[in-house]
């Protein structure tokens, strides 16, 4: 497990706990929908994504961080590589049955506290538990778990009714596979 720049637990609480969640099929447009949301003036610090690593050759690759690995990784190191001068912390997991899982923003706060708190929700791996912690109901953090384990990117929007009402209004433009808001 590796993590950098991973966000304190105490910030999620000042966000509010209302979330906008938007599935992508590929990382074009999970990150067209990131890039709609900056050029609009959302805050970056209040988003989440979370994706599979694509990079399954066996060579052995050095890097010096996370951003060095991900720009390492090709197509998809370059997603990751431009998300991480954009989003608030980041992160590289091994979770089982899903596999190596890409994440950044305040997320990753959330599933730290996870496993350092070896969290169990039955039935969900650390990251479908850091979903619950963050507010998102046990079924659709299961959802999310299955479309991340089948490919595709979550992305999460944190903050007031306000400004999650924004981000829908934004998102609803982008080439997403449902758009849900799950709220206090």
């Amino acid at each position: 497990m590796s993590a950098q720049n991973v966000e304190s637990p105490e910030t999620l609480v000042n966000m509010g706990k209302n979330l906008a969640v938007a599935i992508y099929p590929t990382h074009m447009e999970a990150e067209a929908a990131i890039k709609e949301l900056e050029k609009s003036g959302f805050d970056m610090r209040k988003l989440s994504i979370v994706g599979k690593d694509y990079h399954t050759e066996e060579h052995v690759t050095g890097y010096y961080s996370i951003r060095d690995r991900m720009m390492a990784w090709g197509k998809f190191g370059a997603f990751w590589g431009g998300l991480w001068g954009l989003l608030f912390g980041s992160a590289f997991f091994f979770i089982p049955g899903i596999g190596p899982v890409l994440m950044a923003g305040p997320l990753v706060a959330a599933i730290v506290s996870a496993l350092e708190g070896a969290v169990v929700v039955g039935g969900l791996s650390a990251l479908g538990a850091s979903f619950v912690g963050i507010g998102i109901p046990r079924d659709s953090a299961l959802k999310y778990e299955t479309e991340i384990g089948a490919g595709k990117f979550v992305l999460i929007v944190h903050g007031t009714q306000d400004e999650i009402t924004r981000a829908k209004g934004l998102l609803a433009l982008t080439h997403h596979q449902g758009l849900t808001e799950h709220a206090a």
